[in-house]
């Protein structure tokens, strides 16, 4: 009965739109059954739901409870009935990820095959449907040495440092509508004075038997959803187009920055002559500029150096299928951490994540999992078409997000040969084919060995990315400053981020030993790395610990490795606070004098960041809230102050009536970003009978702070 009245709800709402496309959602109602023998297509699978299946919904991986380890094939599957009629004869099949290789069945005929762990893909399914359907997937998440992600074989290993989570991961849907849709937008700006050029190209799904005029419309919504500009345009297509181009300028725009995130929303709509709707999409995307400029980073026009941690898409829980709870969950706490930049994993990212770096002001650069690949499989021409294959998929279904500055296209990789230099400039220009506006580079672990700048793909990037290891991996602690200033040497016009920093945790005895290694790296290497101007960003490994067959203790061929600030149950570890304290953008202390008969004054100092700091950045329409709170809580006073322009140290002060100012007082202050998220934060008590400071109160970033 439910469904149908599912299907009578769809039929309407297709015959009111037209053909506007219709997303009907199949993540529920899977059945799921292992292959360890490999023998379900030949046991016939595909055309029909063996027995001992296990029903479940998607995201879904086996990798999680008794199926941890299990390394091969597994199948999915379920019935649905077609949700299209005479009027929306175009039916399209999405997965948003399955790890790793799929093959997908529909009524038993093999419509198509993927490789990859991390990108969406679709397939067009309209003449296999029938009235009710049999979908069969079947996935594999073993790997070799041609594989994206593959055996690490640059150290003649073969694991690569994070869990392969077989499953469908993501999403799956059906996009049902007629036979002229538009697939996707590409969206690009350009900053002009006081106004944007918004470029859009409409790639389109076209089914057409005859020629028809349409009219094709783009509106332009600003970041408070309110109208912003439009145009429209008539021609007639035909089966031959597959794309459309438009334009419009934007006056006096919003720019998106780190904490100004402003994010705009395209709608695209194509017509009938009779008015009537074909199809519509709508994407979000950001007007900014981003340059890099003698070896500094800017983001409309200003200067910045950027801090930020990694996190894989990973919980004990969930694995990689992961629900928005969990990434929203990660992601709030890492921006409390102020996280500002991150290369965030070594493969492309749920949407959901990219969504969040947008409105959230997080500057990423996504990277493909080519991971710790030897010469030989960076000249292997399958590596080489699965490379292209998921850097083109990644860029397509995320390169509108203004989140995003660059590209990486591999990681520790044996860039410093001539197949690895060749793989680089391959690849770059390929990138460049597909999005000419942003950079593009690559995280390299081996800057410090070479000699000169020809001898590495890096100097074929646009800037640098290193993952350094200093005091573990990469030798002593004190072989930093020597090795970045080999590199400036090498490379004197190029501008680097640190890609990777941190503290594995094998190199200690135990977790909490670990951690205070942890802590010793990031006090005394953050500094250093701040000393170089040319070094505009560093990103701390990493936000969690990780499931991984690698960088375990001994005698352990699984586990979690120890390298987060937080622990796979996200409990926080003092690195945590650490990280938090120092990425502050600006600094907090109070001085609160002795009372007097008119009341008990506090002065608080807020001193910014200089550009001689990591992280630094402008800090524009900032706000201090504070509150002054009385014996068991009671609130006695409160306040904000607006800071239009914090460029340097500003003190503010209040006055607490003395009729206020009897026994213990405890004031609480936060600096807040425009957002409303908290920049910067101190507590301080204070005893109004002797006029001395009781203490400073523990907070998470109380260290400095000060009470006189």
């Amino acid at each position: 009965m439910k469904r149908t009245l599912l299907i009578a709800v769809l039929t309407l709402i297709l015959e009111a739109t037209a053909f506007c496309n219709t997303r009907v959602d199949l993540d529920h109602g899977w059945f799921f059954r292992i292959d360890s023998g490999s023998q379900g297509e030949s046991a016939g699978w595909a055309n029909r739901i063996p027995g001992d299946v296990q029903a479940t919904d998607v995201p879904h991986t086996w990798n999680v409870g008794p199926l941890a380890g299990y390394v091969g094939k597994a199948w999915y599957f379920r019935s649905f009935s077609s949700p299209t009629n005479s009027a929306a004869p175009f039916t399209e099949l999405h997965f948003g990820a399955t790890f790793r290789a799929s093959r997908i069945w529909l009524n038993g005929v093999e419509i198509g095959r993927h490789e990859g762990g991390y990108t969406a893909y679709s397939f067009d399914i309209t003449r296999y449907l029938k009235a009710n359907n049999y979908l069969a997937v079947e996935i594999d998440n073993t790997i070799t040495a041609s594989t994206i992600p593959g055996l690490a074989l640059r150290g003649d290993d073969v694991h690569y440092d994070w869990w392969n989570y077989g499953g469908i991961v993501r999403d799956v849907w059906l996009t049902v509508g007629g036979p002229l849709q538009v697939r996707r937008q590409q969206i690009r700006s350009h900053i002009d004075s006081n106004s944007a050029t918004v470029e859009d190209q409409l790639f389109l799904n076209n089914k057409l038997k005859v020629p028809q005029k349409i009219t094709v419309a783009i509106q332009a919504f600003d970041p408070d959803n309110h109208p912003a500009e439009s145009v429209t345009r008539t021609l007639t297509v035909d089966s031959r187009f597959g794309d459309i181009k438009l334009s419009l300028k934007i006056p006096f725009p919003k720019l998106w920055g780190i904490d100004h995130p402003s994010v705009y929303r395209l709608v695209a709509q194509i017509k009938s002559a009779e008015g009537k709707l074909l199809d519509e999409q709508s994407d979000t995307f950001g007007l900014r500029t981003i340059e890099i400029r003698d070896r500094h980073l800017l983001i409309n026009g200003e200067r910045v150096r950027l801090t930020g941690l990694t996190r894989h898409e990973e919980s004990v829980a969930e694995g990689l299928a992961e629900t928005t709870g969990t990434m929203r969950y990660d992601y709030d706490d890492l921006k409390a951490l102020e996280v500002t930049l991150t290369r965030p994993v070594h493969y492309p990212q749920n949407q959901f994540i990219l969504d969040y770096a947008d409105s959230h002001g997080i500057l990423m650069i996504p990277e493909i999992p080519v991971w710790q690949f030897n010469e030989a499989q960076l000249k292997d021409p399958k590596v080489i078409a699965s490379a292209k294959q998921q850097i083109r998929e990644m860029i397509e279904e995320s390169g509108n997000h203004p989140s995003i500055f660059a590209w990486s296209d591999c990681n520790e990789s044996a860039t410093g040969t001539p197949g690895g230099i060749a793989y680089f400039r391959e690849m770059r220009d390929y990138i460049r084919t597909l999005d000419p506006d942003r950079f593009v580079s690559y995280a390299d672990d081996n800057l410090p060995k070479i000699d000169r700048a020809d001898q590495s793909a890096a100097n074929d990037a646009d800037f640098l990315m290193m993952n350094q290891y200093f005091g573990t991996w990469h030798g002593p602690e004190t072989g930093l400053s020597s090795a970045l200033d080999k590199i400036d040497r090498v490379f004197p016009s190029k501008m680097m981020i640190i890609s990777e920093f941190g503290t594995p945790g094998i190199f200690a005895d135990n977790a909490e030993s670990a951690d205070r290694l942890r802590v010793k790296t990031i006090q005394e290497q953050l500094p250093e790395l701040a000393k170089r101007d040319w070094i505009a960003g560093a990103i701390l490994w990493c936000y969690q610990d990780y499931k991984s067959h690698r960088n375990l203790r001994l005698g352990e061929d699984h586990g979690f490795v120890d390298h987060g600030v937080v622990d796979e149950y996200r409990q926080r570890k003092p690195s945590y606070y650490i990280w938090k304290d120092m990425n502050a953008p600006a600094s907090l202390s109070v001085t609160w004098p002795s009372a007097n008969n008119n009341g008990s004054t506090f002065a608080i100092e807020i001193v910014p960041k200089l550009a001689t700091e990591l992280p630094s950045y402008p800090l524009h329409d900032y706000k201090l809230a504070w509150q002054v709170m009385g014996e068991n809580g009671r609130l006695l006073a409160a306040g904000e102050e607006q800071i239009a322009d914090l460029t340097a140290s500003q003190t503010i002060s209040h006055t607490v009536p003395a009729s206020e100012t009897s026994g213990a007082l405890k004031l609480h202050f936060e600096l807040l970003r425009p957002t409303g998220t908290v920049a910067a934060e101190r507590s301080v008590e204070w005893n109004a009978i002797d006029g001395k400071a009781a203490k400073s109160v523990a907070t998470p970033q109380n260290q400095g702070a000060t009470a006189n």
